[in-house]
């Protein structure tokens, strides 16, 4: 699945990780601030923030865009030179577009919730009668909106084209992987659906869950420090009272009790779900041989395999149930969450409408980041099932032991 896409996966992931890491470490240590050299550093502290288009072309967004590309170009330079690969044009350079991608996509939702604090200032201002608002304001506000809106938009479309783009060609490389081991794999059960359906529903799956999962990831980072720079106007928490960075505390502390909960509700799912694939293939597999022999597929056969596959999707049934449980009451407790930790300084009349905005909409992207687990579980769920069989394909035409990988 990936030594065909990716060059030596086995490295080329850990040192993507310990390069990201590495690079990370470097520039809030000491790049970041050296952009002040060349006029390109951190607006000074009481500076209003630059909302709208501008937003994206700040002195110190640039600095961040050149050493960003500067790092990629020496990891991408030193993969492509040790270890060539047919693919790695896209498996390297496209995995980076994909994440710069969906990087920007971000910054324009925080620039998005930036936004929100003067709009709805500026509206509870009018409707508590207060001059100095005019229509041109409010739809001064809007205009600008609607810049920010369009470039998400072009990116969000540009982004998913490219993706699909990126995950048919790891399918294809998958495919020609496989199919290169033929002579050896064709004597596998399932060969031709393990190549033909398997590859293409792992692609769409990642097509899916994988860029969800990365934007998730980028959203979190872009939010966290959003959401720490708001919590100096709420004092205070219900129970727990006056604590240290009250709003970053809560959404961790919510979205992680929420992850735990249903990764514990929900962690046999995944090997019930690949016991229904495998009795599903060995109903189907005696139904393929009743095509040609007719002492095969007898009904007394048929009914015992159906039977036994029956038995697995009602335990599997079963467990859902249980898991849905859980995670509808955390959903619907999620939807109140962030109101309920604002009531004491929204009673207490210390922030205005725009910011109570803004801290929503920074408290449900971190908490919405943070709970990937709970609205992808479902898919998780089957990428792990598909996962499992193609690894067990693969152990098979490799001579390698298939009870390594539960087959």
């Amino acid at each position: 699945m990936f030594r065909s896409f990716f060059p030596n996966p086995r490295l080329f992931f850990p040192s993507a990780l310990i390069w990201t890491l590495l690079s990370v470490l470097v520039w809030y240590g000491y790049a970041r601030h050296l952009g002040a050299r060349f006029g390109m550093g951190l607006p000074a502290p009481g500076t209003p923030q630059v909302i709208g288009l501008g937003f994206f072309v700040t002195p110190d967004f640039l600095w961040f865009y050149g050493y960003c590309a500067l790092w990629v170009a020496v990891f991408a330079a030193v993969w492509m030179i040790a270890a060539p690969h047919p693919w790695h044009w896209w498996s390297i350079l496209g995995s980076v577009l994909i994440l710069a991608s969906n990087y920007f996509s971000v910054q324009t939702t925080v620039d998005l919730n930036e936004w929100q604090r003067p709009f709805y200032d500026a509206i509870q201002k009018a409707l508590d009668g207060g001059h100095g608002v005019t229509a041109g304001d409010l739809y001064h506000m809007l205009f600008i909106w609607s810049q920010i809106a369009i470039v998400w938009m072009a990116v969000y479309i540009a982004t998913n084209f490219f993706t699909s783009h990126y995950v048919f060609r790891w399918r294809t490389a998958m495919n020609f992987y496989y199919m290169s081991h033929w002579p050896r794999a064709r004597r596998i059960e399932g060969a031709a659906q393990r190549v033909q359906e398997d590859t293409a529903r792992f692609a769409a799956i990642v097509e899916d869950l994988g860029v969800s999962m990365i934007q998730s990831v980028i959203t979190l980072f872009a939010f966290l420090p959003v959401l720490a720079g708001l919590s100096h106007f709420v004092s205070e928490l219900p129970i727990v009272g006056h604590i240290a960075e009250p709003l970053l505390v809560a959404a961790v502390c919510w979205s992680l009790f929420g992850t735990v909960l249903l990764a514990v509700a929900g962690i046999k799912l995944p090997g019930l779900a690949f016991a229904n694939q495998r009795t599903e293939a060995a109903y189907r597999k005696e139904l393929v041989y009743g095509e040609d022999d007719a002492a095969r597929a007898h009904p007394l056969t048929v009914r015992e395999l159906y039977g036994t596959m029956r038995q697995s999707y009602f335990r599997y049934f079963f467990h859902f149930a249980y898991f849905n449980i859980f995670r509808g009451f955390y959903i619907q407790a999620d939807n109140v969450f962030a109101n309920i930790m604002l009531i004491p300084t929204i009673v207490a009349g210390k922030i205005s409408f725009g910011v109570m905005q803004q801290i929503l909409t920074a408290f449900g992207q971190v908490t919405g980041s943070f709970q990937y687990l709970v609205g992808s579980w479902t898919t998780i769920i089957e990428l792990l099932s598909i996962h499992k069989r193609l690894r067990g394909f693969e152990k098979a035409f490799t001579s390698e032991p298939v009870e390594a990988v539960g087959v």
